[in-house]
């Protein structure tokens, strides 16, 4: 057990861990307020902590640690939205426009440093650098402004595919141009063994990946799901650099595999918070390089490299988009979004400097040089993507890009609007899905489960495979575009979780959960939820209006009440008190007591004989109408099981006249148990608990579990049909009570194949094991 656990002083790193992340967050926040990217605040941050700031961090080596994770997780993402799919469909894009303006650039930094005397390797070296724009922030400004399938964006996007393909070679051939040099033939011997190995990975991609991450997807672990996706982002990455390759290469391709699989958006939304984490140590540890005294003592150089970088990228980026036939104006709008220098520039300036190569050939300041020209650069990049905006904007529709061009968003996901999302596909939903597709609603349906996935695709449902309660999934299925989110089937806490983001998300969205308990419903409403409906306490509402239609009550008047007991959580049928105002008051009149509506059954006398031949008035008995599948009946047809009729008489009479109506199969009936006659009911003021190894490889489902307090004194669904039981279960995910499978039932078992919860547990007394339904295992106690 380390000091740390025992209480005593955190360990040395953690003092710079909680400064980094502290002050990042506050500093980014700021940067926010002011209009500029957390990414810009998260450099910012750096500049002020660092060495060559206030000195608050002074470990490199920890900083650079992470920062190394921070790249890995980037370009691990970054290869998870570049399936083969996508590049094949934009290739046009990526290699006609994305080709023309990385070498452009390449070639005139390389020809501009020439002329200053630099050597030619440190000029195509230089040229690398400023070729690459920043993906990240350019593509979170395009996003956020819903700019990403305007066509000057589409093509940015192509550009910005093509300049992290590009980063693979680049990467390669930094080394090659060090001072250790490198024929022609080790570039190409490099460049095959490289492509040999992509080949591999693609292979293996196509072949073996999918299948794995299905298995391990239908297990329903966010835990199990989200460690595997990071073994096989590192251990792609560090198989790779067995291969002589770079770490980062490696990332890249193990986001190639991952895509290739129906959960890449699922385990793009797992592994996106620690991309973000350590993405913003990367940027930090970026700003941290940069000394202020040196950009001070030669301000008017950085002010030169900067205002020539935005120049040449503009006019290269440009000259790419009119190579491809784009509008001047439009051409001109996207170099300017692509004018500034990208993130992973500072990773090839690292294996730049490892092979004795200095930016712009300015030796140690070059460093310094780039450093400040990206940080400028990159926080001019909102400022001047809105003028690019308003330049392409100008071009009006001289020329769209072709539907070969469009680039979606890699979910597989059509584009919806006004629709409706369903997150989760359990019983519930299906059943929904089944009605909503009746009328035509535009929906889509989020799951974690791959059997629900897969059946829901086999419906020819829009289906997206993720975490409804993850903010990029939510994205991915149009949350601000949606008009409805019903979540009819999950767990409250986790619809609690799912109602928070949805609605930080979609403030005008209607939100609709269903939840087993009342005491669930006030919770979900202090989350977003605009409606809860409460089994509990929905089955109240029917049943009080069912008590009204037979005695009457219009179905206007019927709705207004039933609004009324909803209204506030149900918070009229909280109050259960003796004293309590009565929610609803409505005073039937006689003529809505004497009226009785009620279901002719098999065997009963008048079945087979017409209305005319029956002597209702003999009976004392007035005939209002008859109803067969919702329509009157005339007088002259015959009776058969299933018709309706209403007639108006006293109860005397209707006494009197029971044995034309009554049933013979439910003559000398007697219920199976009475009331006092069932077994003895179980605590439910108690909690239940199961003891459990959270080790027992037996069980994937034993995180689920939690102690529960009882739904019900007895096997809910045997309690309302007045039915007797054997033993007794309780659900150890939502606490329901139902019967064992000796009992007539079946109760338990038929709760878990309508709710997917696994472990139950024995409450009969004395007995304390469980047991998991899908895995087939006896859990806790004999």
């Amino acid at each position: 057990m380390t000091l740390a656990m025992q209480g005593g002083p955190a360990p040395e790193f953690f003092g710079e861990v909680a400064v980094l992340v502290v002050a990042g967050a506050l500093i980014a926040y700021a940067c926010h307020r002011i209009g500029l990217l957390p990414i810009v605040g998260f450099l910012v941050t750096g500049v002020v902590i660092g060495p060559n700031a206030a000195g608050v961090v002074t470990d490199p080596e920890l900083v650079d640690a992470v920062a190394e994770l921070g790249v890995i997780l980037l370009l691990f993402t970054i290869g998870i939205e570049l399936s083969l799919e996508r590049l094949a469909r934009i290739q046009r894009l990526i290699f006609g426009g994305g080709g023309i303006q990385v070498l452009l650039t390449t070639v005139g930094v390389t020809l501009c440093l020439l002329a200053f005397g630099v050597e030619w390797r440190i000029g195509v070296f230089s040229g690398f650098l400023v070729a690459l724009s920043s993906t990240a922030i350019v593509m979170k400004v395009l996003g956020e402004r819903g700019e990403t399938q305007a066509p000057a964006g589409r093509f940015s996007i192509g550009v910005l595919i093509f300049q992290d393909l590009a980063i693979i070679p680049m990467v390669l051939l930094v080394p090659m141009l060090g001072t250790s040099g490198g024929s022609g033939v080790d570039v190409a011997l490099a460049l095959l063994k490289a492509g040999g190995i992509i080949v591999l990975v693609l292979l293996f991609a196509r072949r073996l990946m999918p299948p794995v991450l299905e298995l391990v997807a239908r297990t329903c672990s966010q835990e199990l799901f989200l460690l595997s996706v990071v073994a096989i982002c590192f251990g792609t990455a560090w198989l790779t650099s067995l291969a002589g390759l770079s770490l980062s290469l490696g990332a890249f391709l193990a986001g190639v595999i991952v895509s290739e699989s129906r959960f890449s958006q699922h385990a793009l939304g797992e592994i996106l918070p620690l991309q973000i984490l350590f993405s913003a140590a990367f940027f930090m540890s970026v700003g941290m390089l940069l000394d202020l005294s040196f950009v001070v003592e030669n301000l008017s150089l950085v002010i030169g490299v900067v205002v020539s970088v935005l120049v040449l990228k503009t006019l290269c980026a440009g000259g790419a988009a009119l190579a491809l036939r784009e509008p001047p104006l439009r051409a001109i709008g996207i170099g300017l979004g692509l004018a500034q220098v990208g993130e992973f520039s500072f990773v090839l300036e690292r294996s730049g400097r490892a092979a004795g190569l200095a930016p712009f050939g300015m030796a140690e300041g070059g460093g310094q040089v780039l450093i400040a020209v990206t940080v400028i650069l990159m926080a001019s990049t909102p400022l001047l993507l809105s003028l690019g905006a308003r330049l392409a904007a100008r071009a009006g529709r001289e020329k769209d890009l072709s539907p070969a061009d469009v680039v979606d968003d890699h979910s597989g996901v059509p584009y919806l609007e006004n629709h409706v999302i369903i997150a989760g596909y359990g019983n519930s939903a299906r059943a929904l899905v089944q009605t909503l597709t009746g009328v035509r609603v535009p929906m889509i349906v989020v799951t974690l489960s791959p059997i629900g996935a897969t059946e829901a695709e086999g419906r020819g449902l829009n289906v997206l495979r993720g975490d409804s309660a993850r903010v990029r999934t939510l994205q991915l299925a149009g949350i601000d575009r949606a008009k409805v989110l019903i979540i009819p089937d999950d767990e409250p806490a986790h619809a609690h979780r799912i109602a928070m983001v949805a609605r930080a998300l979609n403030p005008t969205l209607h939100l609709s959960v269903r939840t087993r308990r009342r005491s669930d419903a006030l919770e979900l409403y202090g989350a977003g939820a605009d409606e809860v409906v409460s089994e509990e306490f929905e089955g109240i509402v029917h049943l009080f209006a069912d008590v009204l239609r037979n005695y009457s009550v219009t179905s206007d008047e019927i709705a207004d009440h039933e609004t009324t007991l909803r209204r506030g959580g149900y918070a009229a049928l909280l109050d259960v008190s003796t004293v309590a105002e009565p929610p609803v008051r409505c005073v039937p009149g006689q003529d809505c007591l004497d009226l009785r509506r009620f279901t002719l059954r098999e065997g009963a006398p008048v079945v087979g004989k017409t209305l005319s031949e029956l002597d209702l008035p003999g009976h004392g008995l007035e005939f209002v109408t008859s109803l067969r599948d919702g329509r009157k009946l005339a007088l002259d047809l015959t009776l058969e099981p299933g018709d309706e009729l209403e007639l108006r008489g006293t109860a005397t009479a209707f006494v009197a006249a029971a044995g034309l109506f009554r049933s013979e199969e439910l003559e000398g009936l007697e219920p199976e148990a009475t009331p006092d006659e069932l077994p003895a009911k179980v605590d439910i003021e108690t909690e239940v608990t199961l003891e459990v190894d959270l080790e027992d490889v037996r069980c994937s489902h034993l995180r689920s579990v939690r102690p529960v307090l009882p739904s019900a004194p007895g096997c809910e669904e045997c309690l309302a049909e007045g039915h007797s039981w054997v033993h007794l279960r309780v659900c150890m995910m939502c606490g329901h009570v139902g019967c064992c499978d000796d009992s007539p039932g079946r109760h338990a078992t038929a709760h878990f194949h309508a709710t997917d919860h696994a472990v139950m547990r024995s409450i009969e007394p004395g007995e304390s094991w469980g047991w998991c339904f899908t895995d087939q295992v006896q859990l806790g106690p004999g």
